[in-house]
């Protein structure tokens, strides 16, 4: 996907032709991601299911699947970052002063709950937008930049909240929390429609194709007439909203503005978005790769919790996870680029003489 969108480019029109078996070698590569991650969420499922008598009841199986949506909503938006070569350590903050700012603007300042809620969303946005401003105009590495406004952010929900978390909410949350669309819990259509709408929008549109070329090689995307700084910014505000919508996601599930919620959710969400294949470096991925990596993340924290392991030991899996996630996308874009220079080569050395 990314490689036929961006390093593609590299080459000149007309010697291509060479390359299009790499396309279907990407294209097979990006399926064995997919079924590889199902063939360990079914294997692990399984043995989880012996261990634990509780694994497998419904009860389990839904909460596992509601919890997921927040890193889920979440991780839909740091895709969009992690694509055009970024990341996004904001998220988490965002989240909480979306969360208190949409409870609180009721209760502390009489507003509707409809304005308390696109109030949260406009945050997100907000920073989103300042992330990508910092990133693009400031030149200020988006580590450093979104490390910054995640202080920032969980300051200011902090000092709004009172450092304590804010109820009763509004009824709409409550009724968002218990509503079911065909017996499904409508938080998880919600998430599945978000993450459909985020890949109609990277596969179909041509701003998808400027993500996934603006992080594959910045350079030959602006010699190509793309807007980078305008992709980048969009990327960032993308994920501000996305964890503004999760910040009301998980404002319905604990019935209260979270001020105190999502520490450390940063990191479960860049595992996440990793463990789905997203490459690090930028420019590959897909959301339902994404979403299966999310799910798999759900379900070992599950598995350490049903088995009484201690709360510490979560901390140590989630990383050794994310340390293995990210020395399988070193392997597999030093294989993939491996398989590219092979190819050019091989359609150079083709290509007859000209005649002298």
């Amino acid at each position: 996907m990314a490689m036929e969108n961006t390093q593609m480019n590299d080459v000149a029109p007309g010697k291509t032709g060479g390359l299009s078996g790499l396309r279907g070698r990407i294209s097979f590569i990006d399926l064995m991601q997919s079924v590889g991650l199902l063939a360990v969420i079914l294997f692990g499922g399984i043995i989880m299911s012996v261990m634990s008598p509780v694994f497998a009841t419904v009860r389990n199986i839904e909460n596992v699947l509601q919890s997921a949506t927040i890193i889920a909503v979440v991780a839909i938006g740091q895709t969009f970052v992690i694509l055009v070569a970024g990341i996004d350590l904001s998220v988490a903050s965002v989240l909480v002063l979306s969360s208190v700012l949409s409870v609180g603007l009721v209760q502390f300042s009489g507003f509707s709950p409809e304005i308390g809620v696109l109030v949260a969303l406009f945050a997100g946005l907000g920073i989103g937008l300042v992330n990508g401003l910092a990133v693009t105009k400031l030149k200020i590495p988006a580590l450093i930049a979104t490390l910054a406004t995640m202080t920032i952010g969980r300051g200011l929900a902090y000092i709004y909240s009172g450092g304590t978390n804010i109820a009763p909410v509004p009824d709409f949350f409550v009724d968002l929390q218990a509503a079911r669309i065909f017996g499904i819990p409508a938080v998880i259509v919600l998430t599945l429609a978000l993450a459909a709408i985020a890949q109609i929008v990277l596969s179909r549109t041509a701003f998808g194709r400027s993500v996934y070329a603006t992080g594959g090689n910045p350079l030959a995307a602006r010699l190509a007439g793309i807007n980078t700084e305008r992709v980048i910014i969009l990327a960032f505000m993308i994920s501000g909203l996305m964890s503004a919508i999760a910040g009301l996601l998980i404002t319905a599930r604990f019935e209260a503005g979270a001020a105190t919620a999502a520490q450390g959710l940063e990191l479960a969400v860049i595992a996440a978005v990793v463990i789905g294949g997203v490459s690090l470096f930028g420019g590959e991925g897909n959301m339902g790769s994404m979403l299966l990596g999310v799910l798999l993340l759900g379900l070992v924290q599950n598995a350490v919790n049903l088995l009484n392991v201690p709360p510490n030991w979560d901390s140590v899996v989630s990383g050794l996870v994310i340390a293995a996630a990210a020395a399988l996308d070193v392997y597999r874009r030093n294989y993939l680029e491996a398989g590219m220079r092979k190819k050019v080569i091989a359609t150079k050395s083709a290509k007859p003489p000209k005649p002298s």
